[in-house]
């Protein structure tokens, strides 16, 4: 096993971006529920929440992990980068809550069931927060912009003074 250099940005871990991704919002809408003494929360949050966000990081963090390594970083900003594809995640779980919200009362055992009704809030929220999250770890382990290479100068010559 090596060891990372002094100095050098983190690894990136699709494991452990996966599984925070899960228990996070899954232990915080959890506590959420419960303190408020809703449960159909605390069952969203170990399902839909937890599970659209580990999702979520799964997908976009094996994305990240197969581009390229470039010679030259990219230009986009860190925080830029992470609320672009927060924001395409919120569009997306926005578009599937929507439709599973459509189509899923029309099966039989869930046509009384108020969980499809939460997935418009539910998948996008988790989305947008895991897809944010995970940019912005992957972004944090790649190696940061080095300077420019400048043409070597030649000392100045020292002046004499008389």
């Amino acid at each position: 096993m090596s060891k990372k250099a002094p100095g050098a940005p983190p690894p990136f871990l699709l494991w452990r971006e996966v599984l925070l991704a899960y228990a996070m919002p899954a232990a915080m809408a959890g506590a959420g529920g419960a303190v408020t003494g809703q449960p159909q929360l605390v069952a969203a949050a170990l399902t839909t929440i937890g599970g659209t966000s580990a999702l979520v990081a799964a997908a976009l963090g094996a994305a990240l992990r197969r581009r390229p390594v470039r010679a030259r970083p990219a230009r986009t900003p860190r925080a830029l980068a992470a609320a672009a594809l927060g924001l395409a995640g919120a569009a997306l779980g926005l578009a599937v809550g929507l439709a599973a919200a459509h189509w899923l009362p029309q099966v039989p055992r869930l046509a009384d069931s108020p969980w499809p009704h939460r997935l418009p809030i539910d998948l996008p929220v988790s989305s947008a927060i895991a897809a944010t999250i995970t940019t912005w770890h992957w972004r944090g382990s790649r190696p940061a912009r080095t300077a420019q290479h400048r043409l070597p100068t030649a000392p100045l010559p020292e002046r004499q003074t008389s």
